[in-house]
């Protein structure tokens, strides 16, 4: 598939569906999925109108949600979080948002982010920038660590429950940096490296539909996406970071926490 305009357009369209289900919804049934983990039902009812929606539009595209698995149809791939933050959703916090992206050859091309409660939506297509309902986006021109703001990821829970290594990142970035920020939704933290609300992002226990989406995002806007290696991030990496360019070096020889 190569209309990644026309495609943004499905997106977008399905995600406009979501955030009217999660606006319009009553109170949640919330159950246990693992370890401090839960879903809501709403999570389960976002997520099958969307595959259900872009499975009448774009057939031949396969789907990959998080609640209920893949539809595997070809080398093109529909990738969706139907709320990213379930936590803070439950909690009443208003930082969760829907990601939808579509990935070619393991490759995302189309992204569309959307904070329901916040009414901040953002998109990027492959090649094309990324932008906010404010128009065009760009990482922030930061320079250094010290004066930067950096969000982490969710402490990891289950069996990848292990904090170490974490904990480890969270005391060498309170050392350097201006503020050290955790949202609760990978997607958020993306989008807001790429709007330049906060610097940098870093998380250690990830999925394709935590990061899809955001991953573009944040590279159509300038930043730099790797994991914590420095290596190019792809859907197969366990661990993200996402920084603008002029701080990027720095944090990446700081996360080697065991050097």
């Amino acid at each position: 598939m190569t209309d990644h305009r026309s495609l943004l357009k499905v997106a977008e369209d399905a995600v406009t569906l979501a955030r009217d289900l999660i606006r319009s919804a009553g109170p949640l049934a919330v159950k246990d999925k693992g370890d401090r983990d839960r879903v809501t039902d709403l999570d389960i009812a976002v997520e099958r109108a969307v595959r259900a929606y872009l499975h009448e539009q774009t057939p031949d595209i396969g789907f990959l949600g998080e609640e209920e698995g893949s539809t595997d149809v070809g080398r093109d791939m529909w990738i969706l979080d139907p709320i990213d933050g379930t936590a803070n959703l439950v909690h009443d916090v208003p930082l969760y948002a829907v990601s939808l992206a579509l990935a070619v050859d393991e490759r995302p091309v189309v992204a569309v982010i959307d904070l329901p409660a916040l009414r901040m939506h953002y998109t990027a297509t492959a090649g094309s920038g990324a932008y906010s309902t404010q128009g065009r986006m760009n990482a922030s021109g930061a320079t250094s660590l010290a004066g930067s703001f950096v969000s982490l990821g969710d402490y990891a829970v289950g069996a990848e429950g292990t904090k170490r290594d974490q904990l480890a990142i969270t005391a060498a970035l309170a050392d350097r940096v201006e503020r050290v920020r955790m949202f609760g939704s990978a997607a958020i933290d993306l989008a807001w490296v790429a709007e330049g609300r906060t610097d940098a992002t870093v998380f250690l226990s990830n999925k394709p539909w935590d990061t899809a989406a955001g991953v573009l995002i944040a590279a159509e806007a300038g930043a730099l996406v790797t994991d914590v290696a420095g290596q190019p991030h792809s859907l197969q990496s366990a661990t993200t970071v996402a920084a603008t360019p002029g701080i990027a070096d720095e944090l990446l020889h700081l996360l080697d926490v065991d050097q």
